[in-house]
């Protein structure tokens, strides 16, 4: 008999060694995310996938799946908290989606659709961060860094090289190139690696090739993020 937890009153299987992300992907269940991706070792660093286990909040993404959970996904003060995690991330980068070659086929905007959110409720913190353009293939808009470690994971685990890494704390926290000038051009990253393309906003960006998908005809411009997710992460898991 397979062992089971409760997510929203809906009694699922899990195995052991999952986390209740994994568990929720499984059954179809959508937990909004953005610094998640089942290629990659669990981060917990956005706390969108914030649940309540049997009282008390974590991260899904990291949690492990047991015996006996009742876990809550979807409530009022959760949609809440993950729609004001949203709006910070907006308010503290410089995201002008309509100007952005990610627009449509960006994570922050998919999610921030799915929450129903129609304002960013915070004073934008209009950070003046540098563009990095240095390199041939491959550009860096710090503005729209969002710092989920999904590059950081990527370059480590996949590309096995150590392209980034995120420095700093609070609003002094910020994405740096590992060079000696500090500028992608000196690093060893290649337009092939993981890491030029996992990036869920537009920070990282391959050159010219902007365009190439009209607006209006991108991912989230058919289906809303959560059918996308639970689709390419469940491709994964062979389901």
């Amino acid at each position: 008999m397979s062992k089971t937890i409760t997510i929203d009153g809906k009694e699922i299987p899990y195995e052991d060694g999952q986390t209740i992300m994994d568990a929720a992907i499984a059954a179809d269940i959508y937990i909004p995310h953005l610094c998640h991706d089942p290629d990659y070792e669990p981060h917990g660093s956005c706390k969108l996938c914030t649940v309540n286990v049997n009282g008390r909040n974590c991260s899904a993404c990291t949690f492990p799946a047991l015996e006996g959970q009742n876990i809550i996904n979807q409530s009022a003060d959760l949609e809440q908290d993950r729609k004001r995690i949203t709006q910070m991330l907006f308010v503290e980068g410089n995201h002008f989606c309509p100007s952005c070659e990610k627009t449509g086929d960006c994570q922050l905007q998919g999610v921030a659709y799915y929450l129903d959110m129609h304002d960013n409720h915070f004073p934008h913190f209009f950070a003046n961060r540098e563009m990095d353009a240095s390199h041939p293939d491959i550009l860096i808009d710090h503005n729209r860094c969002i710092f989920c470690n999904l590059c950081v994971r990527a370059s480590q685990e996949k590309d096995h090289k150590n392209v980034f890494a995120i420095s700093g704390r609070g609003m002094n926290k910020h994405l740096i190139v590992n060079s000696i000038t500090g500028k992608l051009k000196d690093s060893n990253i290649h337009i092939n690696d993981h890491a030029a393309h996992i990036c869920p906003t537009g920070a990282i960006l391959i050159k010219r090739t902007g365009y190439k998908v009209p607006i209006g005809e991108r991912t989230y411009d058919k289906q809303k993020i959560d059918a996308v997710a639970l689709a390419k992460e469940n491709k994964h898991h062979g389901r």
